[in-house]
């Protein structure tokens, strides 16, 4: 099983797309500035190279680390050792993959487990964050949503796409 790079990409850049449109005033921009104290004037004071190129490099890692969450053949490939031992692997792991290779490579698992890792991963870690720093629910449940959303759609696209 090799890695799909143009769906890692595709499934990075979409936290770009889902965020332009989350963090769009009309939607819950005006909310989350407000919640974080931000105005307009001080977002516009912002290092766009910076920031969308550090957010690019951050959403390609997610991407990359979404395979192992949603692709269950990842974890059979581990267990050989990785890929470079394809060449030695015992009669078993061929059977298995010969069997289930494509088993539960859909769109709408890898949704699925790209759900389960928003509500499992990203939720506690961003509400931990927000309790800490004080903030109302209002701010994490926006933060929280937005990675949930990202890890369902990021799911669905690395799984699905063969």
């Amino acid at each position: 099983m090799e890695l799909n790079f143009l769906a890692i990409l595709v499934a990075a850049l979409s936290s770009f797309v889902v965020g332009f449109i989350w963090y769009n005033p009309k939607v819950f921009g005006t909310i989350w500035m407000k919640e974080i104290g931000m105005t307009e004037e001080q977002a516009q004071k912002g290092n766009r190279l910076k920031i969308f190129g550090l957010t690019f490099v951050y959403s390609f890692m997610l991407a990359f680390m979404m395979q192992n969450l949603v692709i269950h053949q990842s974890g059979a490939l581990g267990m050989i050792g990785g890929p470079m031992m394809i060449e030695s692997v015992k009669p078993s792991y061929l059977a298995f993959m010969a069997d289930y290779g494509d088993a539960f490579r859909s769109f709408k698992h890898g949704a699925l487990h790209g759900f389960m890792s928003g509500i499992f991963l990203a939720l506690p870690i961003i509400s931990i964050n927000g309790l800490f720093e004080q903030k109302l629910w209002k701010y994490i449940v926006i933060q929280a949503g937005y990675w949930v959303v990202i890890l369902t759609i990021m799911g669905s696209i690395i799984c699905g796409w063969k």
